[in-house]
């Protein structure tokens, strides 16, 4: 317990809990029968005191008059293992404490509030009991951070038209008004701080409202008639997080998020396959096909075909086909109501594109777009996850386009509601999703989704998800994403989970160079690097096949990257500048297991950055294949120049990497 933290009453109770290194402390208190909680960091404040508790639509409030009638002690170190990811092995080493909190008069227990405390951060929920249903109106949770005049804030609105794809703003945090999670600050201290949450589960997305200045309330977002939780009166929230670090690496080499998931529920999910693909995709987005049925219709079934024969001589695992389906016609945004996820047009012939996967060695990727009609989609689920496992499909993209509170649900009563992406009930939805399709050996890749909280430990067919501007807006968006964004991504949204970015554009200039039309802000170099730095456990090689071909050398890194990973270490960075990520393979198919691979990725600003390479295996020899910024490289006039060299390294030595503007370097450390 650190002394003075709290201005107690007499009698108030006050407890601590440490991580196991002594360094992060969560205390509560009683003080005045009002719950509070503050979290420090090496004896600093880094959360001040912070309200809890509940409003309710009709029952009481759980906000005051309560006290800790009793606490437990627990700890935890072990070690699991993750069918594919980031790491292989993951370690849970923590601290608990569960604080029971009752009615100050009548000694009745109203809720339980457990914390556990890693060296990475802290978690804590409500575990909540009573009788009765409980309609939750505010949930009062508190983030109240210390010295907030002097802190900086990286973030993204909340509650907006465009859910989670927006550029991140950099401001100091009072600017900050309400914003998404996971929600990235820096101290007077230097201290970083990310807060989001685990485990979101029949229940609301929380974002944060700043109120007082410093101070965000957990803002749950509502269902259409104003509720924001709907529950029987039992019911745990989500845990909320704080993830803390001296620097801003430590944020990335986290591994809060997942520890505070459960394990695996879905049994052996050795179907559930990794790997890299193939789309067409792109060509709809910069214009050259289209969606809809046509002349320029992109799905069809010698093309597919094409694809699926590129895939497999290339080493890829799959294609995705979007647009094969009926209802694509017209502005498919609006189309919802007609979707057809089992009927093809007539120039997709759905068996022999299967048939053709299957002697070629790749398979087709699933595409379902709901364009926010989930009524309608649910009412074909079944029958399309079936139409696809008999095909032979592993793998469904889902996507969910519609503006935020827009998604389109019929009621029990045949009414039409409109939901947000992250209220409760898309929240359920997108969960009954992932777990029909478990039942029918499916993985899925959500777009336009509920943020990422870590359930792809619990539900391992969850490969991946979107929930930020991907690269489709340097297609489209103006303006286009800027070269902080992946830099920027690092330290935010990449915190909660694996992202689909789809990375590797090569041709930049389908609208022209320069910084004045919709294109990819970067270099060839810093597209090859996003394979390291953003992690997805399905990474798409974007481009067409025909730009691959035009710069062999440069695709022989995207063959060779592999999407699943024994280990990773954030070895460098700051949030929105640079970041410098090493991975070593793990052993799958064709990877031995033996090689690493580095990337590293700038904003705006050109930088050379020393690497010590002592991540690679002591006495081991590397043949480093370097992927790298030419000399007269920068992504305006000049994003083509790449300069590939190898050299023979070993742990011992020490890299100097050259970024361009909105530069990078991709390496191989090829074992020998």
């Amino acid at each position: 317990m650190v002394a003075g933290l709290f201005t107690s009453a007499t009698y108030a109770a006050t407890h601590s809990v440490s991580s196991p290194d002594g360094k992060l402390t969560f205390q509560i208190s009683d003080d005045h029968s009002q719950p509070s909680y503050q979290v420090t960091f090496n004896n600093k404040a880094v959360i001040n005191p912070s309200r809890l508790g509940f409003d309710f639509a009709r029952a009481p409030s759980l906000r005051d008059g309560l006290t800790i009638s009793s606490t437990q002690r627990n700890s935890a170190d072990e070690r699991w293992q993750q069918p594919w990811g980031e790491a292989r092995e993951i370690r849970d080493h923590h601290n608990e404490l569960v604080v029971t909190l009752a009615d100050s008069q009548s000694k009745q227990a109203q809720y339980q509030l457990r914390v556990r405390v890693f060296d990475d951060g802290i978690g804590f929920r409500y575990e909540v009991a009573h009788d009765s249903a409980r309609y939750i109106t505010r949930e009062l949770t508190e983030f109240a951070v210390a010295d907030s005049d002097k802190a900086t804030a990286w973030w993204i609105p909340a509650r907006g038209w465009n859910r989670y794809e927006y550029t991140y703003k950099t401001t100091p945090l009072h600017d900050a008004a309400h914003v998404h999670t996971p929600f990235t600050l820096k101290n007077k201290d230097g201290v970083h701080v990310s807060i989001h949450e685990a485990a979101l589960v029949d229940y609301a997305a929380m974002t944060l409202n700043q109120r007082r200045p410093g101070t965000f309330i957990s803002d749950l977002t509502p269902w259409s008639d104003g509720i924001a939780v709907k529950t029987n009166g039992q019911f745990n929230t989500p845990w909320r997080t704080i993830q803390v670090g001296a620097q801003a690496t430590d944020l990335l080499n986290s591994r809060l998020i997942l520890n505070l998931n459960e394990p695996n529920k879905l049994g052996d999910v050795s179907w559930v396959e990794p790997g890299k693909y193939l789309g067409i995709w792109w060509g709809m987005h910069i214009g050259k096909n289209t969606w809809g049925s046509g002349e320029k219709h992109g799905a069809t079934t010698e093309r597919t075909k094409e694809y699926l024969s590129f895939a497999a001589e290339h080493g890829f695992d799959g294609v995705l086909v979007e647009g094969w389906n009926t209802g694509w016609d017209g502005d498919w945004f609006y189309n919802g109501d007609v979707f057809s996820f089992t009927e093809a047009y007539p120039d997709f012939d759905l068996d022999a594109i299967a048939k053709h996967g299957e002697q070629v060695g790749a398979r087709l990727i699933g595409h379902h777009e709901t364009s926010g009609n989930v009524s309608n989609y649910r009412d074909q689920m079944a029958d399309a996850f079936a139409l696809y496992e008999k095909a032979g499909v592993r793998q469904v993209k889902t996507g969910y386009v519609a503006d935020g509170g827009n998604i389109k649900r019929i009621d029990e009563r045949g009414h039409a509601r409109f939901e947000w992406h992250d209220g409760q009930f898309m929240v359920n939805e997108y969960l009954d999703n992932v777990k029909l399709a478990a039942k029918h050996k499916i993985s899925i890749n959500t777009h336009e989704p509920i943020k990422d909280t870590g359930l792809r430990r619990t539900y391992p067919n969850w490969l991946t998800r979107e929930g930020a501007r991907g690269q489709e807006f340097n297609a489209w968006g103006t303006p286009p994403n800027p070269p902080e964004h992946t830099t920027m991504l690092a330290y935010t949204r990449m915190l909660s989970g694996p992202m689909d970015f789809t990375p590797g554009i090569f041709d930049m200039s389908f609208n022209g160079l320069g910084d004045k039309t919709n294109r990819p802000q970067t270099t060839l170099a810093k597209q090859l690097a996003l394979y390291v730095v953003l992690y997805s456990p399905v990474q798409m090689a974007a481009d067409l096949p025909e730009n691959y071909l035009a710069r062999a050398d440069a695709f022989q890194f995207i063959k060779d990257v592999p999407a699943d990973w024994e280990q990773s270490i954030a070895l460098a960075g700051e949030v929105g500048d640079y970041v410098v990520f090493a991975r070593k393979e793990r052993k799958r198919g064709k990877y031995s297991g033996k090689d690493w691979y580095l990337g590293a990725i700038t904003d705006e600003q050109a930088r050379s950055i020393d690497v010590k390479l002592d991540f690679l295996e002591p006495g081991q020899r590397f043949e480093a294949q370097i992927y790298q910024d030419g000399p007269k490289a920068e992504w305006k006039h000049n994003p083509y120049d790449l300069s590939i060299e190898k050299q023979i390294v070993t742990a011992q030595d020490t890299l100097t990497l050259k970024l361009a503007t909105s530069g990078g370097t991709a390496i191989r450390f090829k074992a020998l």
